[in-house]
């Protein structure tokens, strides 16, 4: 999760998604979360500095130490508590989140349907789901070369999946998709098909 945001995106795909090019996404990402929020994946704390004053609480989950030390100085607006952990199992209670924020983190998660499942059980009935991430293509061409990459692609870049088909995850987990745009980002098509929008708990 957080380590594909800090070293596999600007080393092994930097042509495609320097942070530069990621930064409008996060940007209109984060600007939307409110109330108590808790992002998944917050790596080295990229986003941090970027939350509004819509949100009065974060909780930033990662399960890597040396990455939750980095963002540990990172400037917050926000009150924020980070929290060592998996989003395959979130030490939260149920319905205890306004918030959930995913930013590139779901292609890494091992098992990314209970991880989805964690997420529906902790936000609020009218709570929401903001996701920037990148994922199954909408050409067949393109999925073909994904599903053929991934496997190779997996084991250079953490456990990052090419081909996790984003939409139809969030919803299988229990979410209504209520905005979401996709396209190409610059760069080689199977890494840089993108998902943003948000999601309401169904």
């Amino acid at each position: 999760m957080g380590v594909y945001q800090e070293y596999v995106v600007p080393h092994l795909v930097n042509l495609a998604m320097r942070n530069r090019q990621l930064a409008p996404y996060r940007e209109r990402t984060i600007r939307k979360a409110e109330g108590r929020v808790l992002e998944i994946g917050v790596g080295s704390g990229l986003n941090l500095p970027l939350y509004t004053s819509r949100a009065t609480e974060l909780l930033g989950l990662d399960p890597h130490p040396r990455l939750l030390a980095m963002a540990s100085g990172k400037p917050r607006s926000v009150p924020s508590k980070l929290i060592e952990g998996s989003a395959e199992s979130i030490p939260l209670d149920d319905d205890s989140v306004d918030t959930v924020v995913s930013t590139w983190s779901l292609c890494t998660i091992p098992n990314v349907v209970t991880a989805l499942a964690e997420i529906r059980r902790v936000v609020k009935p009218d709570g929401q789901l903001l996701f920037v991430e990148h994922g199954l293509a909408s050409e067949d061409g393109v999925r073909k070369w994904q599903d053929r990459l991934t496997p190779v692609w997996k084991r250079a870049a953490g456990g990052c999946h090419l081909n996790r088909p984003i939409a139809a995850l969030v919803e299988d987990a229990g979410f209504r998709i209520s905005k979401m745009e996709t396209g190409y980002m610059p760069g080689p098509r199977p890494m840089t098909f993108i998902y943003e929008g948000s999601a309401l708990p169904a």
